[in-house]
């Protein structure tokens, strides 16, 4: 009586189940199931035509002559070992949050969220986080999720840089210029080699980077509230993460040269029809209808997206590492000389006066 009630309860306990398991678990949950309820296998082996049944079948017929108490058994055992290894992620989705500096790393169904966690900066980031976002980045290439969302903490997407990475540069430029360049050389590039599906959830204002960097995600998202804007030429700098590149190929030269050169700010209105976003949600519920927009993936092939995504990259990796390269090297040059740092002299200045 007392192995017929915790079957029960684990068959209740099953019903509950958040994430989806794996067609693997779901088939040796069912063959348990039905040899704790019902004993051997003794259906018709169905039609090859019919392929969930005949798999069905199969995870049945393979326990054999399983008594139905150990079936039940190893059933209660194996939602017990499912619940187990949810708690485990949720512990582990906690300690994540303090394993990188200024992000938020979370792992939930079938998407990892990576999240820029400097509000009361505006998500400005550091030479730290340069760092840590690559791991990030590849830590999600590495689990068992298809998607990564790349969105913010509070009002901002990212103000881009935090200016203190330039305030603090040593004494021997030239070093720092080329350990600098080198950063973020090997940070644009993991955004380029990323294999998994990229979504940009743009929640609020971004400066810099974060915009050029939308280029190399394969899809974005963005609130009413988002604007965008990259002040290159107010820096004395020059365009990073590939943008000399996607962004005439998103807009067309004119477009992207008011964006890069002239220092455009635009709103998620004109971005949309620029094509640089896709779709634009009400700020109140930005993260939730994004959310909502993904919850085809329990139905979805991830492998196929994957390889889909392999397919669509192919053909011009090489051009933008090639581009990404031909970037860094020119910034290295801006960073060293007195244009740029009477640029950025000025806008500490403009700074300080507000």
């Amino acid at each position: 009586m007392n192995s017929s009630l915790t079957f029960q309860q684990a068959c209740d306990k099953a019903k509950t189940l958040e994430k989806d398991p794996g067609n693997d678990v779901k088939l040796k949950m069912y063959a348990l199931f039905k040899q704790a309820t019902e004993g051997p296998c003794s259906q018709t082996k169905p039609s090859v035509f019919d392929m969930v049944g005949k798999a069905k079948w199969e995870a049945w017929n393979t326990l054999g002559s399983l008594s139905q108490d150990e079936a039940k058994s190893q059933y209660v055992s194996l939602i017990n070992g499912l619940f187990d290894q949810k708690q485990q992620s949720e512990q582990s989705a906690e300690i994540q949050e303090l394993k990188y500096e200024g992000i938020k790393l979370s792992v939930s169904g079938d998407i990892t969220e990576l999240r820029f966690n400097r509000p009361e900066k505006k998500n400005a980031i550091t030479t730290k986080m340069y760092k840590d976002i690559a791991l990030a980045l590849k830590e999600a290439s590495e689990n068992d999720t298809a998607i990564t969302i790349l969105t913010g903490e509070g009002d901002y997407y990212s103000s881009g840089n935090d200016l203190s990475n330039f305030a603090s540069v040593d004494q021997d430029i030239s070093a720092a210029a080329k350990k600098a360049g080198q950063l973020l050389n090997e940070f644009v590039g993991a955004f380029i080699d990323f294999p998994k599906i990229l979504v940009a959830a743009v929640n609020g204002p971004a400066v810099g980077i974060p915009v050029t960097l939308l280029g190399l995600c394969d899809v974005v998202y963005a609130s009413d509230k988002a604007t965008f804007q990259t002040p290159f030429s107010f820096l004395g700098q020059s365009p990073e993460a590939c943008a000399t590149y996607t962004f005439p190929k998103i807009m067309g030269y004119s477009k992207a040269n008011e964006v890069l050169l002239f220092n455009k700010k635009f709103d998620a209105v004109e971005a949309k029809s620029m094509g640089l976003v896709s779709e634009i949600f009400p700020n109140d519920t930005f993260h939730e209808d994004v959310k909502r927009k993904l919850e085809f993936l329990s139905q979805a092939s991830k492998q196929s997206m994957i390889l889909s995504k392999e397919l669509i990259r192919k053909f011009e990796k090489d051009t933008l590492h090639t581009v990404n390269d031909e970037e860094c090297k020119l910034l290295v040059e801006r960073w060293q000389s007195q244009d740029c740092m009477e640029a950025l002299m000025r806008f500490f200045t403009r700074k300080s006066k507000l």
